[in-house]
């Protein structure tokens, strides 16, 4: 394994700079009513984030200059605090939106189904890479590669957070797919999964109600059904050049929290279907940088890890995208880099710093 560092990918480091400063824009815009109203300071979330900015890029920073086969050592100790803490929510955590899924720490708060993400990334990619040839194995290597990943989406769900638990699940399944596993055993879990999510989903009336509204947001729009049909009415009359910068309506208390799960839809009103589109543009960019990070990497355990990152990224801008524009029903996750939020953001750009120093050992 070569060991000569080089520059880091000056791509990634450029669109998440880029994507960082529109986001902060956005959550200007997006919570600036709410926050006079409220708390008397227009500025009150756009302070927060910038905050929250700083601290992840100085983790960005320091990640980069960290070389990346260190966390291999600390997979472990890190999967370890990662349940501690996924526990520790359930008994003491502060409840919001209905779920269960803050520590609070003064007046902020810490998310560790975030952790989780990542210390779940991390254990997977070290015990995959000191493992590929049992992956193919169903009961000596899938099974015990699925249970790391599948222990913490059991907590998660106690939370409940399915759309958190849906990233983590997602990611391990990418990286273990990629490791080696056979197709034939991942479409006899798939069914199984399937079975199981159905399960989860009648199980909660709230969640069956956010399927209803999916299909039919309209057969309670003041219900389960709001948040969609006001993001909708957001997004429709942004058109091609939307109502410029700071002119969405749908932030006059419409569309709730449109600083955070929803801020998309605030993009597409003041920015249009051309600045959606320039942002979306910049995370294919990521992605793509990601995973010629992931592939040019030295070693599995760089593959694995780089694999990782990028999927929790891609995954969740997927399903925030697709949850603002009614494609996929309401799961309450943040759009990475834009949305307002203290440990998605510290925790995003702390992986991308990861990311950044695997770079530099790419080949």
């Amino acid at each position: 394994m070569s060991k000569v560092r080089t520059s880091p990918d000056f791509v990634i480091i450029a669109t998440t700079l880029c994507l960082l400063g529109i986001g902060i824009v956005m959550v200007y815009s997006a919570s600036a009513v709410f926050a006079q109203n409220t708390f008397q300071d227009a500025y009150y979330f756009t302070k927060r984030q910038l905050i929250f900015a700083v601290l992840g890029l100085t983790s960005m920073y320091l990640m980069m200059n960290i070389d990346y086969w260190v966390w291999k050592k600390w997979a472990k100790p890190g999967f370890l605090i990662s349940i501690f803490l996924l526990v520790l929510v359930l008994i003491i955590g502060r409840e919001v939106n209905g779920s269960k899924s803050w520590l609070g720490l003064g007046s902020f708060g810490i998310q560790p189904g975030e952790f989780a993400k990542f210390g779940v990334a991390a254990f997977l990619a070290a015990w995959l890479s000191d493992n590929q040839k049992m992956i193919v194995l169903f009961n000596r290597g899938l099974m015990p590669a699925l249970a790391i990943p599948v222990a913490c989406f059991g907590l998660i769900m106690l939370q409940p957070d399915l759309g958190t638990g849906t990233v983590l699940i997602g990611t391990a399944v990418l990286m273990i797919f990629t490791a080696g596993a056979r197709v034939s055993h991942f479409v006899a879990l798939g069914l199984i999964g399937l079975a199981g999510f159905v399960g989860l989903v009648l199980s909660a009336p709230y969640r069956m109600a956010r399927i209803t509204a999916f299909l039919d947001p309209w057969s309670d729009p003041l219900g389960a059904g709001y948040q969609i049909i006001q993001s909708l009415y957001a997004i429709g009359p942004g058109g091609v050049l939307g109502l410029g910068l700071g002119g969405s309506r749908q932030k006059f208390s419409y569309l709730p929290e449109p600083y955070n799960d929803f801020i998309f839809s605030i993009v597409a009103e003041e920015l249009g279907f051309i600045g959606g589109t320039l942002i979306l543009l910049l995370f294919l960019l990521l992605l793509w940088r990601g995973m010629r990070v992931a592939i040019t990497a030295p070693d599995l355990f760089g593959n694995l890890l780089a694999l990782g990152i990028i999927s929790m990224l891609g995954i969740q801008v997927v399903i925030n995208v697709g949850v603002v524009t009614g494609m996929f029903p309401v799961t309450g996750i943040t759009l990475p880099f834009l949305s307002y939020g203290g440990s998605s953001l510290t925790l995003m750009l702390t992986g991308i710093g990861v990311l950044l120093n695997i770079s530099r050992f790419s080949r």
